[in-house]
């Protein structure tokens, strides 16, 4: 079993404990596994059999390493099992529609045997929902309209788009006087991947008790609503269009540092520190840090007064998964994480040459307007023909233009030339090795045959970056977000060789990608790989997507010096392996 397959098993039995009123700490034990596990660079199968080695997971304890062994014997573990006997497994699916939690599951299935979002349907369709305790037809119609939701979207969205709608809401409550620092939470700030929905802080003069209520008002007001939820004291809740769910929350400026570390999380990042708090005679909320003994006032107005009284290093958002990072912040180990501005160039994009929409000196201009000191061109190889993939001779005459669009560019930033070369089936390139050993940036990558078995989609990219010409292994999953799983293959088979052949790995920053995500980028710095982070760009415009992908590099901690793109043009292209 996979890491992620793991993972969910243990957070499906959360949920079944959850609908049963199992214990808490029980409940909590399975989702701190869940997370442990999805978050791991070990493969938790190759290490299954010792108990020690999991038990040196963070989160694992001993009866969740005898879990995880018989997850990895049998599939499965007895209690799961017992659970899904007394609760089917579609009952999982009700506690995704919005308003459900595990006691309506519970009230649904005693009183009527409803096991699925399907029996919810035909049960509200035939008016059994009435009789039920807390059902009247307010309640009965957001149900309705949360079915429909549900069938329209899996509730995630890409993380580009969730800010977009941030952004423009942001920009909305900017302009109503009184309001005068606005942040996102939750997920976004957190750079997550995708996004379940948005948390909206603000606070200023406006959002003060006596005043807040025309503040809510204005936020309730806002044009691109489909449906608003919820209008409380100093909170709005709505739906846009989209299906994408926000919360705004108006608060007052000494409390706003105490909202922001509680609702940006994650859930178990808050969890430790809430413990942390309680040890050293505080108690966390978010509305402030208060002394348990009389309840007086500690910090509140900022996230880093904080965790200061806690005896904690300010914590960058991207690092709250409860993955180690409280004990570094105690300890002052936090690494300086990448940041946009150190990037210096991007080296994965497309022309009009094959499926990009702008010419080589559009590129060029567009990224020394971003004040990148460097780029490479790396349109696609012939086998993606429905993108005019170049040929030999094409690419050849292809390289010559970017040679020319470098010169007229007169120093203002290097163009290189590059190639995104296909892996074939069986592992071969798609030009010859005489064009590519001709080329500064060749980058390897898969775009057809997904369905491959493992061992030999594993022995396939393996064949690919042994070829010499090879520089990079382009987004190495597959993945596309919310669309499409990554293909089949040992990736830490892939990883440590490439380490060991000096490949780069790339950390493609598109949103419908990112790929290699957080957890696997994590992977590839422990084994020694060199790793390039590119934005895939097909369009001018595409390249502002980079901050995405430098959110995932900061998830997975690094830093600087971990990312080929921070450094000059030269030392870049040094850095690559050699060409043949």
């Amino acid at each position: 079993m996979d890491n992620r397959s793991i993972a969910q098993l243990l957070s499906e039995t959360a949920d079944l404990l959850e609908i049963s009123a199992g214990d808490p700490f029980r409940i909590r034990s399975y989702r701190r596994a869940a997370e442990a596990v999805e978050s791991s660079t070990v493969k938790i199968s190759e290490i299954a059999e010792d108990t020690k080695k999991l038990l040196a997971i963070p989160g694992i304890g001993k009866g969740m390493a005898t879990n995880i062994q018989e997850m990895e014997k049998t599939g499965t573990m007895p209690l799961r099992e017992e659970l899904l006997t007394k609760y089917r497994p579609s009952m999982l699916d009700l506690l995704k529609l919005p308003g459900m939690g595990p006691k309506s599951v519970l009230l649904f299935w005693e009183a009527l045997q409803i096991a699925s979002i399907a029996d919810l349907e035909a049960a509200i369709a035939a008016g059994k929902l009435e009789s039920l305790p807390r059902m009247g037809a307010k309640q009965i119609e957001k149900l309705k309209k949360g079915i429909e939701e549900y069938k329209q979207n899996s509730g995630r969205f890409l993380i580009d788009d969730a800010e977009e709608a941030a952004d423009k809401l942001i920009a909305y409550l900017r302009q109503f006087e009184g309001i005068t620092t606005i942040t996102p939470a939750g997920s976004l700030r957190r750079g997550r991947e995708t996004v379940g929905d948005l948390d909206i802080l603000a606070t200023g003069p406006a959002c003060v008790e006596d005043k807040v209520q025309a503040a809510v008002e204005y936020t309730a007001a806002y044009p691109p609503i489909a449906d608003l939820i919820a209008k409380g004291q100093n909170k709005v809740s709505f739906r846009l269009r989209s299906g994408l769910q926000v919360d705004v929350r108006l608060l007052p400026e000494g409390s706003y540092g105490a909202a922001l570390q509680y609702f940006t999380g994650s859930k178990m990042h808050n969890v430790t520190v809430r413990q942390r708090a309680l040890k050293r005679g505080y108690t966390l909320s978010e509305y402030s840090l208060s002394r348990v003994e009389d309840g007086s006032f500690v910090a509140g107005a900022t996230e880093e007064e904080i965790y200061a009284a806690l005896g904690l290093d300010w914590i960058a958002p991207e690092m709250r998964e409860n993955n180690g990072e409280i004990e570094a912040a105690e300890q002052h180990r936090l690494p300086a994480l990448v940041e946009l501005r150190d990037i210096r160039g991007d080296v994965h994009m497309h022309t009009d040459a094959t499926d990009g929409k702008n010419t080589i000196r559009e590129m060029a201009e567009a990224a020394a307007a971003r004040g990148y000191e460097y780029i490479a061109i790396t349109d696609h190889s012939k086998n993606l023909a429905m993108t005019f993939g170049l040929d030999d001779e094409r690419a050849l005459e292809h390289m010559r233009k970017i040679c020319q669009v470098n010169d007229e560019m007169e120093g203002r930033i290097r163009v290189f030339g590059g190639i995104e070369v296909d892996i074939l089936s069986d592992g071969q390139l798609d030009l010859s090795d005489e064009v590519l050993a001709q080329i500064d940036v060749v980058i390897a990558s898969i775009h057809s045959l997904f369905n491959q078995p493992e061992e030999q989609m594993t022995e396939r990219v393996l064949r690919a970056i042994e070829n010499p010409n090879t520089r990079i292994l382009g987004h190495p999953t597959g993945r596309l977000l919310l669309r499409r799983e990554g293909y089949k293959l040992n990736l830490p088979q892939i990883l440590r060789r490439a380490a060991e052949l000096g490949v780069a790995v790339e950390h493609n920053a598109y949103p419908d990608r990112l790929d290699l995500c957080d957890r696997d980028l994590r992977m590839a710095k422990e084994m020694g790989c060199k790793i390039s982070i590119n934005t895939d760009s097909h369009h001018t415009s595409h390249m502002e997507k980079m901050t995405y992908g430098v959110r995932q590099l900061r998830r997975a901690w690094l830093a600087k010096q971990d990312v080929l793109n921070t450094l000059p043009a030269e030392e870049f292209l040094a850095a690559l392996r050699p060409r043949a």
